[in-house]
């Protein structure tokens, strides 16, 4: 029998990669997604029947039984979907939807901090009992500017920089608690910066990676936060997606714990500028300010998902912004 998946935001950017390999790997999955940033688009390579929550009861009495991948589309909080989980009908839940921009989380704190904290405690209570394991997608702006802690240890201090970076850290002690008082089995990702083909660069949730290559790919200035010289671990979508899959995958031993996605190099704005003007020449940079709540520096301290997990990344960041590059069809200089 296949494992059957709930993947919360599987219409954006890792979402969807997520949903594509669990379906090629023959897990059953649903996605659910309420496209205020994910896109249907990102599925186009799936078989898929979409279906809003209010109407789910309606589908499921209508006895339609097809090989395809069921995307709801609407909140993940609904009563509708939480019902569905309450039913037992996935085995895991992969959480990933959220209201991620740092800035839009300085700007509203309430509104994000409902999204991303209260009804994720809502999801997690319509899983206990219900699932084998939660996997929540959280983010290593938890650690903040910690000089005492970096590379960044899962085990070392926090100092979260904006609500959205609190929020995720008050989560995952909402997944400790969740473990220890109803035995709900959880596994945290703190994501470091995703990047890879697929991810747009347009909207207010790209990495500066695919907002460049868009800016490139549409003959506009490449904006740079700040003296260039903050750094970032760049990690590539293809070890994210493993990273996720191992996690659902790993024993109980496991549950309860906290993990670094990232490389354990880093890179900073300048250095990538840098690798992109000798692909494609000078390009025109407009310099801004920083932005409020971003942190100086990340880099992942990887040694516990390698030791617990037997995860590692494939992929180094210049391989990784040569497969992107490809994606977007840009021409580089010869």
């Amino acid at each position: 029998m296949s494992k059957k998946a709930l993947v919360t935001g599987g219409c954006g950017f890792i979402g969807s990669n997520l949903a594509i390999k669990l379906v090629e790997q023959g897990w059953s999955v649903d996605v659910v997604d309420d496209l205020s940033s994910g896109d249907l688009d990102a599925l186009k390579n799936l078989d898929i029947r979409t279906v809003t929550p209010e109407l789910l009861i309606q589908y499921e009495e209508s006895g339609i039984i097809e090989d395809k991948t069921l995307v709801i589309t609407g909140d993940f909080a609904s009563p509708y979907v939480l019902s569905r989980i309450a039913d037992k009908r996935y085995d895991y839940v992969f959480h990933l939807a959220a209201l991620p921009r740092v800035q839009f989380s300085v700007e509203n704190p309430v509104l994000t901090t409902d999204q991303n904290v209260m009804k994720t405690v809502s999801l997690m209570t319509a899983c206990i009992e219900n699932v084998d394991r939660f996997i929540f997608s959280s983010s290593s702006s938890v650690y903040g500017d910690v000089s005492d802690n970096f590379p960044s240890r899962e085990s070392g201090n926090y100092e979260p920089a904006s609500p959205y970076a609190l929020q995720k850290l008050v989560v995952e002690n909402f997944c400790q608690l969740f473990f220890k008082l109803y035995k709900l089995e959880s596994v945290c990702l703190r994501y470091f910066n995703v990047f890879g083909p697929g991810q747009p660069g347009d909207s207010p949730y790209s990495t500066a990676v695919s907002a460049w290559l868009d800016k490139i790919a549409t003959n506009q200035p490449l904006r740079s936060d700040g003296d260039g010289e903050q750094t970032r671990d760049i990690v590539y979508i293809d070890d994210v997606v493993d990273a996720n899959i191992r996690a659902a995958e790993s024993p109980k031993t496991m549950s309860g714990n906290t993990y670094n996605v990232g490389t354990g190099a880093t890179y900073s704005n300048n250095e990538i500028l840098g690798l992109l003007k000798n692909k494609f020449g000078d390009l025109e940079i407009n310099h801004a300010p920083e932005r409020p709540g971003d942190v100086k520096h990340t880099k992942a301290n990887i040694a516990k998902i390698f030791e617990d997990l037997g995860w590692k990344p494939k992929w180094d960041f210049v391989s990784g912004l040569n497969e992107t590059i490809k994606w977007w069809g840009l021409k580089e200089n010869s």
